[in-house]
């Protein structure tokens, strides 16, 4: 039996997480960790396991090899030092760090503890963003010059996101950090790493940190990327759009693609290929020796991701282009 402790039920995905890993074939949360005792009591109640009231003892209880971290984003450092130290293998939740600097920390403690690591990056398995990216890489739609991403919700509208989520001394900042690490980390899948980031952050319901965000990411070629997020729309689906020299593709709903394979007319993709095993999955099957993270979901992408939102925080702050740390 695989077990790990839950630490931390702070993120709104926690209890989504454990309920995943114990549906797991040879997998169960073993025991809960929680920087808030009675939140932590309640959810170890719901999970049915013990509640331990440190976090080096959640990770040592009887059986644990792992942790799933969903702490605030700020101890992610900390507790995965912790983890890494007493050799347990990590899954966590996005982002790794806020800054490139606490990013690297965390990968040299994964690294020296040659424990196995995976990030949370559930789109890269969406069939429409796996066929985007292979009609990319066919080079289908000629040199990318532009790509969008737009991957938003209402809860600062509706009420529904937690409280702690604006929380900027938490998070590490609002919108973008949080929902926007989706079109952040999948515009690098698509494009690599970005040269520059620009920022325009606003608030719309008043609360302490962005609620509506964009930036722009300049990359290497000319390429011109765009993550849209926010915790203010409606109604509003995910986006994909990428524009190259010979066609085009829009995810909207379904993906379509105009290139010189369709006459250059837009056409439904009709044979998407499956989605892939959550990211979860595929680090505790990884876990139990039953094939390995791939290197999207792994402590470089997890890296490279830091290193944007890092960027784009200081630019924001500065109201600049700020150059992302390589």
């Amino acid at each position: 039996m695989f077990k790990a402790a839950l630490m931390s039920g702070w993120h709104v995905h926690a209890e989504g997480y454990a309920e995943e890993f114990n549906r797991i074939p040879g997998c169960r949360v073993a025991a809960v960790w929680d920087e808030d005792p009675a939140r932590g009591l309640r959810l170890a109640d719901r999970l049915g396991c013990p509640f331990y009231d440190t976090a080096e003892a959640a990770l040592s209880a009887p059986g644990v090899t792992a942790g799933i971290l969903n702490s605030p984003t700020a101890a992610h450092l900390p507790l995965i030092e912790l983890m890494a130290g007493l050799g347990k293998h990590i899954f966590t939740e996005k982002v790794l760090a806020a800054t490139h600097e606490e990013a690297l920390r965390a990968r040299k403690a994964v690294e020296r503890a040659g424990v196995i690591f995976a990030i949370s990056f559930p789109h890269l398995g969406n069939p429409g963003i796996k066929a985007a990216k292979a009609i990319l890489d066919a080079g289908r739609l000629g040199q990318a010059a532009y790509a969008r991403v737009r991957n938003v919700h209402n809860g600062a509208v509706a009420g529904w996101l937690p409280a702690h989520f604006y929380d900027a001394a938490q998070c590490g900042g609002g919108a973008m950090i949080d929902l926007g690490a989706h079109p952040m980390y999948t515009l690098a899948h698509l494009l690599g790493r970005p040269e520059t980031v620009q920022s325009l952050f606003t608030g719309v319901t008043g609360r302490p940190v962005e609620d509506n965000a964009v930036c722009l990411l300049r990359f290497p070629g000319g390429a011109i990327g765009v993550s849209e997020t926010g915790f203010v729309s409606s109604g509003n689906p995910y986006t994909l759009e990428i524009s190259g020299a010979r066609g085009s593709l829009m995810l909207h709903e379904s993906l379509r693609v105009c290139d010189e394979t369709t006459g250059m007319k837009w056409q439904a993709v009709a044979d998407l290929p499956p989605p892939s095993p959550s990211p979860l999955k595929r680090w505790a099957q990884a876990c139990l020796g039953e094939g390995s993270v791939p290197e999207e979901l792994g402590m470089a992408a997890a890296v490279r991701l830091s290193a944007i939102m890092d960027a784009a925080y200081r630019a924001h702050r500065s109201g600049c282009a700020a150059g992302v740390p390589g």
